[in-house]
């Protein structure tokens, strides 16, 4: 009995530092020219794939900002709830192979994520090769 609780605890605690060191999870947007925190980020997995949804904007007189910008589907749609990361799959230590919404712009650009440790994600996003581009680092929100 004292072997099947040691496991249990062991699996639960294996469970909880995997989740820890996974890009999922709820991330604070940090802008990369002021330095200031822009909005919350939910990053999801959906058939393999990692998504980022817009699910708070911190700043209150932006909250009911529309994207002018974007295209298709995302024309004239409320940032708050859009979906800025599309598509990234895992590669070794990050994720890429898909692109990432400036909303302000309504511009797609490549993207790949990568933890730099359990509680900061670097986004990274860019034109052609990841030479030309900018870095975002967010920080988990807990």
């Amino acid at each position: 009995m004292k072997l099947f609780y040691l496991l249990l605890i062991t699996a639960v605690c294996s469970t909880v530092n995997a989740q820890k060191s996974s890009v999922l999870g709820r991330w604070k947007s940090i802008d990369d020219a002021t330095g200031k925190e822009l909005g919350v980020i939910h990053i999801y997995e959906e058939e393999g794939k990692i998504y980022g949804k817009v699910i708070e904007i911190l700043n209150p007189k932006d909250r009911d900002k529309i994207c002018h910008n974007c295209s298709g589907a995302d024309k004239k749609q409320p940032i708050l709830g859009l979906v800025v990361i599309q598509g990234l799959t895992k590669d070794g230590e990050e994720y890429s192979g898909g692109k990432i919404l400036d909303p302000k712009h309504g511009k797609y650009y490549k993207c790949y994520i990568n933890l730099e440790n359990e509680n900061k994600l670097k986004v990274r996003g860019y034109i052609g090769i990841s030479l030309f581009g900018r870095t975002q680092y967010w920080h988990r929100v807990k």
